[in-house]
């Protein structure tokens, strides 16, 4: 009994360093850090798809302007216009239309500017959200070589308590889980001189020569914890 409660504790630790590797805790941090990055990395992409429609829509503005003042300054060129009024009309509309090429240069400058911008926070974002995969994927392959020692132990250490529970009657197992259940984990304990090293409390006279009367295969209960005391070398019956 008490060999199969040693290696259900051994079973217990290992599930308890199974669930607190430390990788577990750094990819939690890990994954919201990168989840911070990975929006900010959408809405960088959103503004510079959005900065690059626009900075297309100024390149087109500011060519159809110029198109436009081509076509006025080759009339004007070609001598086609020969009314003084239209003439006048006519140099008055590519003063126009260069002031306009002007401040549409200008917008289109603002844009190009708010554009590489945008392109730069969104490299140094991709960037981070890259290394932060990386670290991951890093991360996620040492957690699942110690996850996989882990297991190994752990069907190891089944394959003796399988071997252990099997000389055990089926009832005093079922009685046993159930305490260790109730007990924080030990469901049996050895009787040490004359305390229960399960509760560590020091058992009474009664139950001590209540124990010493008792048949070597008599299954015995500490009176204090109720867990299985199983007597050994050690006992004082």
């Amino acid at each position: 009994m008490l060999d199969l409660q040693d290696l259900d504790l051994q079973l217990d630790q290992v599930a308890h360093k199974r669930k607190s590797l430390p990788e577990h805790q750094v990819l939690a941090e890990l994954a919201a850090e990168k989840s911070v990055v990975d929006r900010d990395l959408v809405s960088a992409d959103t503004l510079v798809s959005d900065l690059q429609r626009e900075q297309k829509k100024a390149d087109s503005d500011v060519d159809q302007v110029r198109q436009r003042k081509a076509r006025n300054q080759q009339r004007l060129d070609s001598g086609q216009v020969t009314s003084p009024r239209d003439l006048e009309n006519l140099q008055h509309e590519i003063g126009s239309l260069d002031r306009r090429i002007s401040d549409l240069e200008d917008a289109e400058l603002e844009v190009m500017e708010r554009l590489e911008a945008a392109e730069g926070m969104q490299a140094d974002l991709r960037s981070r959200a890259d290394a932060f995969a990386g670290r991951q994927a890093e991360l996620e392959s040492t957690r699942d070589a110690a996850t996989k020692e882990l297991d190994e132990q752990r069907a190891a250490i089944g394959d003796k308590r399988a071997s252990a529970a099997a000389e055990i009657p089926e009832d005093l197992i079922t009685t046993y889980q159930r305490l260790r259940e109730r007990n924080g984990g030990i469901g049996a304990a050895p009787l040490v001189g004359k305390r229960c090293m399960g509760c560590r409390m020091e058992l009474a006279p009664s139950d001590l020569n209540k124990f010493k009367a008792a048949p070597p295969d008599a299954v015995l209960r500490c009176e204090e914890c109720g867990r299985i005391l199983v007597r050994t070398s050690e006992s004082s019956v």
